[in-house]
Order: C-alpha cells, then structure tokens, then sequence
C-alpha cells in the first residue's frame, strides 16, 4: 500500500510503505482520504514524469511515492498554506525523524535551500527537488546546497560570523576552564587558512568548491547539513523498498 493513498502505486512501480518513525509516519491514517482529493491519478502520473526528468535522480515511480508521502505530510500541517504546503514546523520534525537533524540553525537553513520561492511553506515541487540533492545529488550540486546552508544572510560569501555562528553549537563541549569561544575562533583561522583561496578573510562559493573539489571531507566543514549514508538508505528503503528490484 502507498503511503497516504488508498491501493498499490501500480504493477511496475515501487511499493510505498510508511516512510519514517512513528513521529511522521502517524499522518499517514489521515493522509489516506485526503491524497486522492489533492490529486487526481492521473495529474499524479503527469508530474510524477515531469519529475523524474527535471530531477534526472529519480524515478516516476520513486517520485510518486514521494509525491504521497508529501500529501500525508501536508495533512499534518496546521498552516494557511497547507492547500499548497506544509510549514517549517512539519519540515523540521520531518527531518528530524527520518535523518536525525536536530541543529536549529541547519534545520532553518536546509528549509531555506528547499524554498525556492520563499513563501514560508514547502511545495510539492520543492520537496522532491529538495530530496534528490539530499539523498542522490551530485557532488556539484551537494557543493552548491552546502554552501548555500552555510551562506546564513545570503551574501554570496560564507563570513567568519557565519563560521562561527555554525559551530558554536556542533562542536564537542571544552572543558569548564577551556574558552569555547577561543577554541571556535582558532578552527576558524585554521579552517580559513586551508580554504580562503583568495586570502580575503571569507569564503567565496569559488574557494568552498576548489577546497571540496581537493579535500571531499571539507563539504560539511561547517556543520552536518546532509543524510549520513545510514539513515539516507533507511529512508529511502522505508520509501520505496522495491526500487533495486526493478
């Protein structure tokens, strides 16, 4: 059974069983009479195709079963958006639940990236998009996506007020006589030192690219704001588990 939809996803298609923990996964029951009126099979299929091809990650069969899975989320949102899309809050506890992202400030940030238009609520559209740089996007685009995270004002640069911002709550607590402030200030400078290419005091996307381009474990220098390969192949096997047999 698809998740929030009444009957299979169809005889060459995936199977969508409930995606995530009980937390999310508790919209489905309501979701089920509520995925049929938001979408009629067949302008399900139509962009479940567009899809597939603009994101080139996954399937139309993959992208349906996402596509029910945002609809049991969207019953959960209390939103004005809700006609269109589910709000920060469901967002959070969404990822929270299915990757283990508990860092507010990434949390913030990562629905930023996802909400293209900046309408305070994540569409459709969005979700899926989102998802295929998550769980399957390429190392450029996962550059991009970091980057993007990390850039908090949307400058273009990544500043050491950034930098420190982002750290201050992923790293290790110092003991009680060590400054953290001080032991942050210090990755920062070397931090800057392996990845301030121009030697400007900040991060350009430019110098962020060459550093992961050189060093792949510097692409979440910053903080963890993707899926560890863990909980991305739980999720996508919660989601459509039938997809390798295909």
């Amino acid at each position: 059974m698809c998740l929030g939809t009444p009957g299979p996803c169809g005889a060459v298609r995936p199977r969508c069983p409930p995606a995530l923990p009980a937390r999310v996964a508790r919209a489905a029951p309501a979701a089920a009479g509520a995925a049929p009126a938001a979408m009629s099979r067949k302008r399900l299929q139509l962009l479940a195709e567009s899809l597939s091809r603009s994101t080139k990650h996954f399937s139309e069969g993959e992208v349906e079963c996402l596509i029910k899975l945002f609809d049991a989320l969207l019953a959960r949102s209390s939103s004005h958006f809700a006609v269109s899309g589910f709000n920060r809050t469901v967002f959070r506890d969404t990822l929270y639940a299915a990757f283990g992202m508990t860092d507010d400030v990434v949390l913030d940030r990562v629905f930023s990236t996802f909400d293209k238009s900046n309408s305070g609520c994540i569409t459709v559209v969005e979700w899926v998009e989102g998802l295929a740089i998550l769980l399957r996007g390429t190392l450029e685009e996962k550059i991009k996506y970091c980057f993007a995270v990390y850039d908090l004002n949307g400058d273009g640069y990544i500043s050491r007020e950034e930098m420190f911002q982002m750290l201050k709550d992923t790293l290790i607590k110092q003991p009680a006589d060590e400054d953290p402030d001080e032991a942050i200030k210090d990755l920062i400078e070397i931090v800057l030192k392996k990845m301030d290419y121009d030697h400007d005091g900040k991060l350009s996307f430019a110098d962020f690219e060459q550093a992961v381009k050189d060093e792949n474990l510097l692409l979440e220098a910053f903080g963890p704001c993707l899926p560890d390969i863990k909980s991305r192949i739980a999720f996508e096997e919660r989601v459509f588990p039938d997809t390798r047999k295909l």
